[in-house]
């Protein structure tokens, strides 16, 4: 068991000749930039002197800086006349999404036409490298496939797609015709998905017959059917056959074909439409553990300008980059992975399958067999990694790593030790990112030249005018205290609203404070001004007066050298109102007892106070999770109360339920 770091100290800096090789190193030279907080402040506040604001400064050179094309120019950088609520970005400006990730790199005369845009390995072993010139020739025929079947500017095209190389020219696709995709999770079960193609109203769904997890075949098309039926409006579904001769596939000989017959066939010529800046390029849902999930409405020059921004500085794009992150396209890290790379001709790695099959090396496996540059997961699954031992990792040469990601929720400090240390070698930082599907993008993101804090989120993103506020609204983030992160400007890919209308949206973001985003989050600015985050503010355990989130009482427990893993959540209590119930998963070795129950409970009691102290710590093997790495608090604390659990399909390992329901 390894020694628990101390999150107060700097455990990566960068070197000098490290520094001077980065991207953000030669925009800040570029514009007379001297350090990092001077860098902060000129992309997000007023500077004496200059007419614009320090956000629309910035934006404003992104474009040329980022050699991102218009097809016709933008009159203004933005229109922010009904507020920060719904600002206009690009107002009157013209560009295409695939135009920017596809066709400039596939033209003739580019450096970039036979480069590998994506490179796949499925979970058997099998390999595939789509180059931009492929990729181009694809993403064509979806998009006239698409207006084959009527399909026009502004209309939805759904994605219940598994993680295979088609998923981008089905995007890339739609792009081209001005259609909203509208990416569902392949984990969805019928329940979900059609929750979304509902909402949405998609007339076309892109499927698959199924995909490989854990060395057996996954099927889809059945669920597809099932939500369709529940949903309606789909008239035209396109089955892409990944499963070959392993898949029994039900079939509507009115409404189905295969990939090979609807899209193979098509002219592999397209003119990608002109749209304006404010077009609609897609429809993400919120992940929905709780309540109706939100419809997020992103457009063209939005989330081209967030995800380029933060792969071209926060992750550093070089050219010769292999960029893996593990997300489905169904999540928002799956689009911003595949917009923010080919933005510049980079190489997206994707995998199909689950990361410990057949054995816990995979990830190590991959990196080390295709010399990946950058690797981001979540907190989560580095915790379940690491629980299977050093020796899996170490065997494997990860030295082609530059870069580390991680995002989705808090770390605690050991297993961030543990990612930095084993996986990066010691000297790749950690971009430890933090944002949401409403902007397609960060928030918190530390620059790769800056020192690094375990757990820290860095600072504000760049052009992101991030604060931490109290209840009364009011800035307390030089004070250190813990309070509420919010954001007070817009950004380009900001949500233009809610795809239920503005109601819900103003309500859900912009209600508690005016004209203060509100995300919910706790977060808290250190004394050396590093950025940490606590966990949602809304997932506040309130005990007896005195709220605490999860995030915290879990971090104590982690830090215990027998804790691998944690889940802290509250049940109705008589006596306090909310107790605390935590869940616990130890380390190799480690057994249960009443002792270390009782120590565990003392170190919360120490470090949070006696009223926190849990009412039950119960141990078990594995919590239950999305693909995406968040543990469902929501279905652990259902299950201790007896309740029922309602739509779980989101769920990467359903068998955590039943060892949690039998703890319980």
């Amino acid at each position: 068991m390894e020694t628990v770091p101390d999150p107060d100290e700097v455990v990566h800096e960068p070197s000098r000749e490290f520094v001077e090789s980065t991207n953000v190193y030669e925009f800040m030279q570029t514009y007379g930039i001297d350090d990092y907080d001077e860098l902060v402040e000129r992309t997000t506040s007023d500077v004496e002197g200059v007419d614009e604001s320090g956000v629309e400064w910035f934006w404003d050179t992104m474009p040329e800086y980022l050699d991102i094309d218009f097809y016709e120019a933008y009159d203004r950088v933005r229109d922010d006349a009904d507020g920060p609520q719904f600002s206009e970005w690009y107002p009157g400006g013209e560009l295409n999404l695939a135009h920017n990730v596809v066709d400039r790199h596939a033209a003739v005369d580019s450096d970039t036409r036979n480069k590998v845009a994506c490179l796949w390995e499925g979970e058997p072993g099998d390999i595939r490298e789509i180059t931009y010139h492929e990729l181009a020739r694809q993403s064509n025929k979806v998009a006239n496939y698409l207006e084959s079947t009527g399909v026009d500017t502004g209309d939805t095209v759904g994605l219940y797609m598994p993680m295979v190389p088609e998923v981008v020219s089905i995007l890339y696709g739609c792009f081209k015709v001005g259609a909203i995709a509208v990416p569902i999770f392949s984990g969805f079960g019928v329940d979900a998905t059609a929750t979304r193609i509902e909402d949405s109203e998609c007339s076309v769904l892109f499927t698959g017959d199924g995909f490989y997890r854990r060395g057996s075949p996954i099927t889809l098309k059945e669920s597809a059917d099932e939500a369709i039926a529940e949903a309606g409006h789909v008239e035209h579904t396109v089955v892409y056959d990944r499963l070959g001769d392993d898949a029994d596939v039900p079939w509507d000989d009115d409404r189905d074909e295969w990939w090979d017959d609807a899209v193979a066939p098509r002219s592999d010529d397209y003119d990608t439409k002109s749209l304006p800046s404010s077009q609609e390029s897609m429809l993400l849902y919120s992940s929905g553990t709780t309540g109706k999930p939100k419809g997020i409405v992103h457009t063209h020059a939005g989330v081209q300008m967030q995800c380029a921004k933060e792969i071209y500085f926060g992750f550093d794009h070089k050219p010769s980059d292999r960029f893996f992150w593990v997300s489905d396209i169904g999540w928002m890290m799956g689009p911003w992975t595949l917009i923010g790379n080919h933005t510049f001709g980079g190489t997206v790695f994707m995998y199909e399958g689950a990361p410990d099959y057949p054995e816990p090396d995979r990830f190590w496996k991959m990196i080390d067999r295709h010399s990946l540059s950058t690797f981001g997961i979540s907190p989560t699954a580095i915790r379940a990694l690491r629980k299977h031992g050093d020796e899996w990792v170490d065997e494997h040469d990860l030295s082609s790593i530059r870069l580390l990601g991680s995002t989705g929720e808090p770390w605690d400090p050991e297993s961030w030790q543990w990612f930095y240390e084993h996986v990066g070698g010691g000297e790749a930082p950690i971009i430890n990112i933090s944002g949401g599907t409403e902007i397609c993008g960060c928030f918190l993101m530390p620059m790769p030249t800056e020192p690094l804090k375990p757990t820290s989120l860095g600072g504000p993103g760049l052009g992101m005018d991030i604060d931490i506020v109290n209840e009364a609204g009011e800035s307390i983030a030089d004070t250190h205290e813990r309070g509420f992160l919010v954001a007070r400007d817009s950004c380009p890919s900001t949500t233009k609203s809610l795809w239920e209308g503005d109601e819900r949206y103003l309500d859900e973001y912009w209600s508690t404070w005016p004209d203060l985003w509100d995300h919910g989050d706790w977060a808290q600015k250190d004394e050396d001004g590093f950025w940490f985050l606590h966990g949602r503010a809304d997932d506040a355990l309130n005990v007896a007066g005195r709220k605490v989130g999860p995030a915290e009482i879990e971090g104590v427990l982690t830090e215990h050298e027998a804790v691998n893993q944690a889940a802290a959540v509250g049940v109705p209590d008589d006596t306090t109102g909310t107790a605390v119930v935590a869940y616990v998963v130890l380390e190799p070795g480690a057994e249960p007892s009443e002792e270390l129950r009782d120590e565990l409970s003392a170190v919360i009691g120490e470090e949070h106070g006696k009223p926190f102290r849990p009412r039950e710590i119960l141990f078990v093997s594995d919590l239950p999770k999305t693909q995406s790495g968040k543990i469902i608090r929501r279905a652990i604390s259902s299950l201790y109360q007896g309740e029922e659990l309602g739509d779980m399909s989101s769920i990467e390992n359903p068998a955590a339920l039943d060892e949690i329901r039998d703890a319980s």
